[in-house]
């Protein structure tokens, strides 16, 4: 976590990809710096260099005849940084139009019963979340728009506003794979030449404009709300 002034704003970014040396991983890193550079105090959470397990266990089952149920010492430290962090920041590959196991059982085990959801007053009310999906489709790519409408439907309305979240905005980064790839009208998946080279440096530069441009404009947001 990076130290500033106890006046500044948390940004809880979460990444949801096993390779520190991916495009998901960058575009994290990528995020939290326009966050720092905007005065936001940084946790980053990688899920998979902590050691997060996504699946359910006993310990951390709802119980829901008891919405005060203790949950494990792992989860409730997650619950914790989610409750100091103003604003959260998942970064994660779209896999199937939805997120990772990693993330989603992340979400399962901490976004829980009596934490998130369950009560009258919302522990989370008032927080903001911002979506970075890496998706590998081009953006000219007709699934697109779909697959837009089905990250916003399953995140902003099925978890983050059913968490009290009171602004919840999908980013969805096409053009993440270094083949092009899309969907012809007859269903097939064509996948072109890698890009290399100058090529791929000028793609990396756009990823990266694009996914600054995300974040500056759910900063802007941040403001105004303020």
């Amino acid at each position: 976590m990076t130290q500033h002034d106890s006046h500044a704003r948390t940004a809880l970014v979460v990444v949801a990809h096993h390779r520190t040396d991916s495009l998901t991983a960058h575009t994290a890193r990528r995020a939290a710096a326009r966050l720092e550079a905007a005065g936001y105090r940084i946790d980053l959470l990688d899920l998979h260099a902590e050691g997060f397990d996504p699946g359910m266990n006993t310990s951390d089952e709802p119980d829901w005849g008891n919405r005060d149920k203790v949950y494990s010492d792992e989860v409730q430290a997650h619950m914790q940084r989610i409750l100091d962090a103003d604003v959260v920041v998942a970064v994660f590959p779209v896999y199937w139009q939805s997120v990772p196991a990693l993330l989603k059982g992340w979400i399962d085990r901490v976004w829980n019963y009596g934490f998130a959801y369950g009560r009258s007053k919302p522990r989370l009310a008032g927080k903001r979340m911002l979506w970075l999906g890496l998706a590998g489709a081009t953006a000219e790519d007709p699934l697109v728009e779909g697959m837009q409408t089905v990250l916003e439907t399953n995140l902003n309305d099925g978890i983050a506003s059913y968490c009290g979240f009171s602004r919840s905005t999908v980013g969805l980064l096409t053009d993440a794979e270094e083949r092009p790839q899309h969907v012809d009208a007859e269903g097939n998946l064509l996948v072109g030449e890698a890009v290399a080279g100058a090529e791929r440096e000028a793609q990396y530069a756009d990823f990266d404009r694009r996914t600054e441009e995300f974040v500056a404009g759910f900063v802007a947001e941040e403001l105004l709300a303020a």
